[in-house]
């Protein structure tokens, strides 16, 4: 069982440096309701275990649409689905769209999401509060304890090798306290010496 979400990797506040930036033209003006706020830069698409281990990861624009990421995504990397056929995915209201699931469903993917406002109640529908936490809680991981969002990335080649620091050392930490029995797996509190 994989979660999928994406998260907005800010590249800057003034408008001064949006610009004189060389991200102009990748990153982009977008909106992020969860925290309700508009902002310029990057949006990190990201799939991973309920443990929050990293199993893709792509780096878009803002505006990107999440369902075309995904499928991007999942193209590029054909070997992560062959190798574990009969996979599910839980997202959020944003994955939605009967080509877009019926899609994932020729790739032997099932989805699992909230229902919207205008279609019948989904299966499944009462499990999505505690996995919501799940999906926002390794995205505040990266914010917060590896502070994805002060990247201090000022070129593409920058942003892209400071964000993927940053999934890797989740996923080395991740790994690190699986292979010695730590009970929670994120935790990064012992690295920061």
């Amino acid at each position: 069982m994989w979660i999928v979400d994406s998260t907005p990797v800010e590249c800057g506040r003034s408008r001064e440096t949006v610009k004189r930036s060389d991200l102009a033209g990748w990153a982009e003006y977008g909106y992020c309701a969860s925290h309700s706020r508009f902002f310029w830069g990057l949006r990190l698409h990201l799939v991973c275990t309920l443990h929050g281990l990293p199993i893709a990861f792509a780096l878009t624009g803002a505006k990107a649409d999440e369902r075309e990421t995904l499928l991007d995504l999942l193209a590029a990397e054909p070997h992560l689905l062959t190798a574990r056929p009969g996979q599910t995915l839980i997202g959020d209201k944003n994955y939605f769209g009967p080509h877009f699931e019926q899609e994932l469903a020729q790739q032997g993917i099932q989805l699992l999401r909230p229902t919207h406002k205008n279609e019948r109640q989904r299966s499944g529908g009462s499990l999505f509060k505690p996995l919501r936490q799940v999906i926002n809680s390794v995205n505040e991981t990266l914010k917060v304890q590896l502070d994805l969002e002060q990247h201090r990335g000022r070129t593409p080649r920058g942003v892209i090798a400071r964000v993927m620091q940053r999934t890797l050392a989740l996923t080395a930490v991740i790994w690190h306290n699986d292979h010695t029995g730590q009970d929670t797996l994120r935790s990064l509190t012992s690295y920061d010496h």
